[in-house]
């Protein structure tokens, strides 16, 4: 529900992610500068953006593989450039045809270029293919981010039912199940991502997010100690879960829940570099194009 998750995030609409008061703060930082430093900052990012897409695009005129094209489209995505990555997208079809994975890349570059019906529709034509998995994460996504997180549950439990073992997607999970007012059900898959991938800021500070909502302040406080995570981060977490618990009363009754596992893991056991953006739902590393292709824990 890759995300940097982490199914972390003012309100125009619900969010799938909770790492807004980070966001925030950097927006009110920026406000602080003069109109022409916020400019050049733009145009600075805009340069840079267009440099790294005139290199990728330079190197693709020399491809004569479509899996070498795919890994291009794929490190264009790594990098941000969603809009880009679309037109190689065209051309990759045009040369070599419509895949599984060509859909997937084209889905995910129209959910982060903010076109949601479009990235719907391609993501339900990875239904029946290798892909599915993908296609479930990704309408899950979208379901959170349009705050229909009920529904972001169910479509990321059915991406997870075809990839288990993939740590950011039951991080997703279990973040999505928060939100949605289950309480208890976010402990599993949040521990078994913990589990899977220690350092991964996102699973821990959704964790700590899980010991906050569940009434748990001395764990929690533990926790993110041991985890190192950054104030912002720590401020984060406690804002949100002061947010679920206002808006989810009738999952108090959840909120006395067993710590996991046999106390706090140690700091050795977790060290981490915090992520700008801990609680977001974002596409895992296992619905990238370089381990959707052959990995050895399976394709979708």
């Amino acid at each position: 529900m890759t995300t940097d998750a982490p199914i972390s995030l003012p309100r125009r609409r619900p969010r799938i992610a909770v790492g807004a008061a980070v966001l925030i703060l950097a927006l009110a930082t920026v406000g602080c500068a003069s109109t022409k430093d916020s400019y050049a900052g733009i145009a600075e990012g805009q340069q840079r953006q267009a440099a790294e897409a005139a290199a990728l695009s330079k190197e693709s005129a020399n491809i004569d593989t479509q899996a070498t094209y795919l890994g291009l489209v794929d490190q264009m995505q790594q990098e941000g450039l969603w809009f880009a990555s679309l037109a190689h997208i065209d051309a990759l079809e045009q040369r070599w045809g419509v895949t599984p994975e060509t859909t997937r890349t084209r889905a995910e570059a129209l959910r982060h270029s903010g076109q949601p019906q479009a990235s719907e529709t391609a993501y339900k034509r990875l239904m029946g293919t290798r892909l599915e998995a993908a296609g479930y994460r990704g309408l899950g996504l979208l379901a959170g981010e349009r705050g229909d997180f009920p529904d972001a549950v169910r479509l990321l439990k059915e991406a997870q039912r075809r990839t288990p073992t993939d740590a950011l997607l039951l991080s997703d999970l279990g973040y999505a199940n928060l939100r949605a007012g289950q309480f208890s059900d976010a402990r599993l898959p949040l521990m078994q991502a913990l589990q899977l991938r220690p350092d991964n800021a996102q699973a821990q500070a959704n964790l700590a997010l899980y010991f906050e909502v569940t009434q748990q302040p001395d764990q929690a406080r533990a926790f993110m100690d041991a985890s190192k995570l950054s104030p912002a981060t720590r401020s984060a977490v406690q804002d949100t879960a002061r947010q679920l618990m206002a808006t989810a009363p009738t999952s108090r009754a959840q909120a006395q829940e067993p710590p996991p596992g046999n106390g706090t893991p140690a700091a050795a056991e977790i060290s981490t570099a915090d992520a700008a953006e801990p609680l977001s739902l974002k596409a895992s590393r296992s619905t990238s194009l370089s381990s959707t292709r052959s990995t050895p824990r399976g394709t979708p």
